[in-house]
């Protein structure tokens, strides 16, 4: 019976043998009078703990009721029975607490219920992520006996403290933990050690293939592990280069030994300050250096996979020889993008998809689909899963001797596995096949394969063996959208479970028609809008845009890749041993084609919408909120919402706020001046790569204003063939006057260029600027303008004038810069801010930035007047 009005208190329940007792945190020990009371229902997954001679604590949670309190017996009855917890109608053991102490009491209570559910657990990868965050983000790395001592400091402390003090163990923890991640972290770094090519060269090289993979002009991309360069002898050379041959003709063979001559270059480094540095990936890949061949390489020795002494090495080259043969197979079967689709989503070779499909796909949200991404790896697996339980059954005898089940899951596990080692290795593919992996091992330890803990225990796995991919788009996406689905899936599973308690009897046949019919239109709906809310945050972050129409997408994609694609796809692979699987890849490509009729039909409703550059604690703030709204069971996952409004608000603060004023990429040659609206660049047709992340970061217009190319005046042939003698002084003098009438004459806010040689330009508020490609002009642009950048080495790095000056040294120290001017009210030169890329970083990734080659050692000297200028932008 129900004894008065409702309140939820925690309780610890302490059997003594003989008699009870229990603390609810109001007081130290209350005992429990027997009284008429009764029980009101069952709670499960209440935990109980030996803590000694006898005793026995149970956490639980009781719903307290004005009135008497429960008999001993009916509290340890149902502890007695099935180890459970159950839920009671008490009193209110003390009068009605203040409001203070009313909050303090549920959130007690809701802190207890999250530790007996578990999922206290849950933020262990979280702390540990956290910490391999940090330390990736740290300009230097601190030292590694120092984070060791610190770590099993910490971890002493928490275990010396788990029984004195609740408080004092979980913030010990946590430091721990933090530290964990740090040291895994410094690991992987350690282990990676990967050599990235300083500056851009270009020399004939020789090397062995240990990659390959055709793009969709039928040009070839070759992994190359570096053997030798000559013309000139690279002083630093990479381990493993990434190269474009173009031309076509018979591919090199995996393990065959090719020479040519070929443009080397670093990893690119961010085209902006808070953009993605793609030297840090490529370090972690293991790829120093990207490229092209100025023509086909040419095969000088013929590969011979049997004789490398290294199994390893020889059952790569075999796997990755088999994933080719996969693919080709898929691709000359199926044919068109289609074909390329479709092998993607097999064995990960993504190059042979067209451009135009490509972008359709990212702008109408199904780009996902193209990697082999968890989404993929489950349907294979459940689909296999479920296949093979379908034909045991079609056995009775053999299916109710036999755990059918569990050798359904093991099976299972294996084909992962299979399909796992055609991937290629892709990271991708690796997180997938890892979480695929523990849900189906649950199954085979009578576990529930869908729940957060073992989305946990992947990540835990994936951070001890690769830490760095925390820092990337796709370990975020991937994982935000599957903790938010199972998070989802709970939440509905509880509700669903209550729902059926009002229908005691046998449903009617209706009902069940159209909960079945609900339930799958349901289904699909809320895990798109569920997957695409959920990295929306990831996508603002590291692409600053989000897709406006991709649930639309994702619902008439979906049915297909789960019903037509993947299955298909299944009975394919599975019957291609036998030359049995051209029927099914061609029903397999017919889905790939209908998905990227989708996928265009889409992308020509208006595709993404730019979000710009946000915040820089905007990823920080919203992933807190995200995990609490999605980790935390009872209403703390309240306590999400709040971080997650205040992240899209800084976010918005930040594009209302006032552009930079002129931008300045690493290399020196791209230099942009930004007017109300209008981008004014030094080239013509400006690099796409760059622009395009420019263009999304700051919101700017599809295509900048291109400069005027002078005609006239000093012949750019007569300073080109003195480039590398001393310039005639008429001629010197002449580009100077040149230079001094464009800045005065020329429209305020244009460049005005001398093509390969200089470009100069009057912002509106008086500033000038000048962008050499020659260095020998520096001086003379220096008593000119106020800043100067120079593409070329200078024999000087600061003017004597007192300008600005940053040539190729300079930015490839400090990195791609943006710079708002001062003002004329402001005193102490024309640059009020200035930012640059990665300035005062000294990480392995960005080692190579500091490395010359002619003195052949690091040098991180920056100008006294740049490190000013940068520490005061801070």
């Amino acid at each position: 019976m129900h004894c008065g009005k409702r309140n939820r208190v925690a309780f610890r329940f302490i059997d003594h043998g003989n008699s009870i007792s229990v603390n609810t945190g109001l007081k130290e020990s209350i005992a429990i009078p027997r009284v008429a009371c009764k029980p009101v229902s069952g709670a499960a997954g209440a935990r109980r703990r030996l803590l000694g001679q006898g005793e026995k604590q149970h956490f639980g949670y009781a719903e307290t009721m004005q009135g008497g309190l429960p008999r001993t017996a009916d509290i340890l009855s149902p502890l007695r029975r099935t180890g459970e917890v159950a839920t009671y109608d008490l009193p209110a053991l003390v009068s009605r607490p203040k409001p203070q102490a009313a909050v303090i009491q549920k959130i007690t209570a809701c802190l207890a219920e999250e530790r007996a559910f578990g999922h206290d657990f849950l933020f262990v990868p979280v702390f540990i992520g956290c910490g391999a965050i940090l330390w990736f983000s740290l300009d230097a790395a601190p030292s590694l006996p120092l984070l060791v001592v610190l770590f099993l400091l910490a971890a002493g402390l928490a275990f010396a403290t788990r029984y004195r003090s609740t408080l004092a163990a979980t913030a010990c923890s946590i430091v721990a933990m933090l530290l964990l991640g740090m040291l895994f972290a410094e690991f992987e770094t350690r282990r990676a050690g990967t050599v990235v090519l300083d500056t851009p060269v270009t020399t004939t090289l020789s090397g062995t293939v240990i990659r390959r993979e055709v793009d969709a002009r039928g040009d070839w991309r070759y992994v190359v592990q570096l053997a030798a360069t000559e013309a000139p002898t690279v002083s630093r050379p990479p381990g493993k280069v990434s190269l474009l041959a173009r031309g076509g003709g018979e591919p090199a063979a995996l393990g065959a030994t090719i020479r040519g001559k070929a443009r080397l270059s670093p990893p690119s480094g961010p085209a902006l300050p808070g953009l993605n540095d793609f030297a840090f990936a490529s370090y972690f890949k293991g790829i120093g250096a990207t490229g092209f061949f100025y023509k086909p390489p040419q095969t000088v020795t013929a590969p011979d996979i049997d004789a490398k002494k290294d199994w390893l090495e020889w059952a790569d080259m075999r796997l990755y020889g088999l994933r080719t043969a996969i693919a080709e197979r898929i691709r000359n079967t199926i044919g068109g993008d289609a074909g390329a689709f479709a092998a993607s989503i097999v064995t990960d070779e993504r190059q042979a998809i067209s451009a135009g499909t490509m972008e359709a796909l990212r702008l109408s949200g199904l780009a996902h689909i193209v990697a082999i991404s968890g989404l993929n790896m489950a349907l294979a697996s459940g689909i296999f899963f479920v296949g093979l339980r379908l034909a045991f059954s079609l056995f009775p005898a053999f299916a109710q001797r036999w755990p059918v089940k569990k050798m359904s899951a093991f099976a299972a596990l294996l084909m992962t596995l299979a399909y796992y080692l055609i991937s290629g290795f892709a990271v991708s593919a690796e997180r997938a096949w890892l979480m695929t992996s523990v849900m189906l091992i649950a199954v085979l330890f009578d576990q529930p394969s869908l729940s957060l803990r073992n989305v946990a225990l992947s990540a835990l796995v994936i951070l001890a063996l690769s830490p760095s991919e925390i820092m990337g788009p796709s370990f975020q996406m991937s994982f935000a959208a599957t903790i938010a689905l199972v998070a989802a899936y709970a939440a509905w599973s509880r509700w669903r479970t209550d729902r059926e308690r009002l229908f005691i009897g046998r449903k009617p046949a209706w009902m069940t028609v159209a909960g079945t019919a609900g339930a799958v239109i349901g289904g699909v709906v809320t895990t798109s809008l569920i997957g695409g809310l959920s990295t929306a945050i990831y996508s603002v972050e590291h692409f600053q845009r989000v897709t406006t129409y991709g649930l639309f997408a994702n619902l008439a994609a979906m049915p297909l890749m789960s019903l037509v694609v993947m299955p298909f796809g299944l009975i394919a692979m599975l019957l291609m041993p036998f030359g049995l699987d051209a029927p099914f890849l061609k029903v397999m490509g017919y889905g790939m084609a209908l998905v990227i009729e989708v996928a265009q039909e889409v992308a020509s409703w208006g595709g993404s919408a730019a979000t710009g550059r946000p915040h820089g604690w905007f990823i920080g703030i919203a992933s807190v909120g995200f995990l609490l709204l999605t980790l935390l069971r009872t209403r703390l996952a309240l306590f999400g919402v709040p971080p997650l409004l205040l992240a899209f608000g800084l976010s918005g603060a930040v594009a209302q706020r006032s552009l930079p004023d002129l931008l300045i990429h690493e290399e020196g040659k791209l230099v942009a001046l930004l007017d109300e609206g209008r981008v004014y660049t030094t080239k013509t047709r400006p690099q796409g790569f760059i622009y395009e992340q420019w263009q999304r970061a700051l919101l700017l217009p599809e295509k900048p204003l291109s400069p005027v190319l002078l005609k006239t005046g000093v012949p750019a042939t007569t300073i080109a063939l003195s480039a590398k003698s001393k310039l005639a002084p008429e001629d010197m003098k002449a580009v100077a006057r040149e230079m001094v009438t464009t800045l005065r004459d020329a429209a305020p806010g244009v460049f005005t260029c001398r093509t390969g040689i200089w470009c100069a330009a009057r912002a509106k508020s008086g500033e000038f600027i000048i962008v050499l490609e020659d260095g020998r002009f520096a001086g003379k642009a220096c008593d000119i303008a106020d800043i100067v950048i120079v593409s070329r080495r200078t024999s000087f790095t600061q003017c004597r004038s007192g300008a600005l000056l940053l040539n190729r040294d300079i930015l490839r120290r400090i990195g791609s810069v943006e710079i708002n001017f001062a003002g004329s009210d402001q005193a102490g030169g024309v640059v009020g801010r200035m930012r640059a890329a990665t300035a005062g970083t000294d990480r392995p990734w960005s080692d190579h930035r500091f490395y010359d080659w002619k003195s052949g050692r690091f040098d991180h000297d920056v100008p006294d007047a740049v490190t000013r200028l940068l520490t005061a932008s801070l």
